[in-house]
């Protein structure tokens, strides 16, 4: 008997990671992909808190494990895959969601910032993306889904942030690479993009000075008027991760109240 739709979306018996998976919008994707049936390892450089997050998970009855990563770092990514393979015996869904962002005037941005930046934001994405296509290979059947942002398609104003929209921007199109390349492989690689999103993280920065003459201009230019919660964004990644997008790989979801629209 076919599949109902619902059922489609389903994620019963696939295993997950997503890294920065202790906080903000990575723990909503472990909360969501759990929810849905998925196995979750809570990947982080913070162990502490990833176990934290994989507790929490664990008392809404989701399997879970903490996994302490520095996705930067080549063989720390190796170890987290196998991780994953040694506990569960598979990978099906890899969320590659670390990052970080930095508010700078191109030319007061030392070139040591600009390769923190890069380094996490896009380098690591090649990293865990290329570690987790090993392994969904042997299977033949894999989901990798990267974040991205809205400063992939546009430049942020009235902040200067070069460096992070060129690492979202490089995201975007390593993705669509990666997706061409592994298509033969059944391995599907998509992305999201989210816009301004209520974290606690971003909460703080606006509660600087800087950030308080931020917020009003931002939600000038969002036709929907707010910023996005964290739950505006796991609706895509359950449906990115789920056998509902078989036949979706190298797109891009942007999430972001009809920014990117003007």
């Amino acid at each position: 008997m076919a599949q109902t739709i619902i059922d489609r979306f389903r994620l019963d018996g696939k295993t997950a990671l997503v890294t920065g998976g202790a906080q903000g919008i990575g723990e909503a994707y472990c909360v969501a992909l759990g929810e849905a049936g998925a196995k979750i390892a809570v990947v982080d450089i913070n162990l502490a808190a990833a176990e934290e997050t994989a507790h929490r998970l664990e008392a809404k009855g989701i399997p879970a494990i903490a996994v302490k990563t520095d996705v930067t770092n080549p063989e720390e990514v190796s170890r987290m895959v196998k991780t994953v393979i040694g506990t569960w015996g598979e990978l099906t869904i890899g969320v590659n969601n670390a990052g970080m962002g930095v508010w700078r005037d191109a030319l007061l941005q030392d070139f040591g910032e600009w390769r923190k930046i890069l380094a996490l934001n896009l380098d690591a994405v090649f990293l865990c993306a290329g570690s987790e296509a090993k392994e969904m290979a042997k299977k033949g059947y894999g989901k990798i889904i990267n974040t991205a942002s809205m400063s992939a398609h546009i430049s942020n104003t009235p902040q200067n942030q070069c460096a992070y929209n060129a690492s979202k921007a490089g995201v975007l199109h390593l993705t669509r690479s990666l997706a061409a390349e592994w298509a033969p492989k059944n391995i599907r690689v998509n992305s999201i993009s989210p816009g301004y999103t209520k974290t606690a993280l971003v909460d703080k920065l606006l509660e600087t000075p800087e950030g308080k003459t931020m917020l009003p201009k931002w939600l000038e230019k969002i036709p929907m008027g707010r910023m996005a919660s964290v739950g505006d964004l796991q609706g895509a990644a359950v449906y990115l991760a789920s056998p509902a997008s078989d036949y979706m790989t190298g797109a891009d979801l942007i999430i972001d109240g009809g920014y990117c629209c003007w």
